[in-house]
């Protein structure tokens, strides 16, 4: 689904141009889902943070008072809602931001810097 954009060439968010479908929104809900616990969060900002934009395990797992299966599971969490990809490289594992997916979480709550209401442009498609 794409924004479209006001006449102030802002993108209108798709929460106040239209209802979003019921596909869509099961995929945001997963992704919102995973990322409403404070560990997945602090995982995928550390693997997104990391030099190269990619992170070993080994290099995550020790700023966390929990043990490797717990980060495991955590991670498979953020993999399946689609917001990291991995690769194994010998005996470690290498995640990454798949930055799609951050682009769809944060263009769907994107505004025009008001209150949350519609534009003329935004609801009618047509410049005010």
């Amino acid at each position: 689904m794409s924004n479209q954009m006001s006449e102030s060439g802002v993108c209108c968010s798709p929460l106040v141009r239209e209802p979003l479908t019921e596909d869509w929104a099961g995929d945001l809900a997963r992704m919102f889902k995973a990322l409403g616990d404070p560990v997945r969060l602090r995982l995928l900002s550390l693997v997104a943070s990391h030099a190269g934009g990619e992170a070993c395990v080994c290099d995550i797992s020790e700023t966390f008072d929990l043990s490797q299966p717990t980060i495991s599971h955590h991670l498979k969490v953020l993999r399946s809602a689609g917001l990291l990809d991995c690769e194994r490289r010998g005996t470690w594992v290498y995640y990454w931001v798949i930055p799609s997916a951050l682009q769809q979480l944060s263009a769907v709550l994107l505004t025009e810097g008001g209150p949350v209401a519609p534009s003329e442009a935004c609801v009618s498609g047509v410049p005010a």
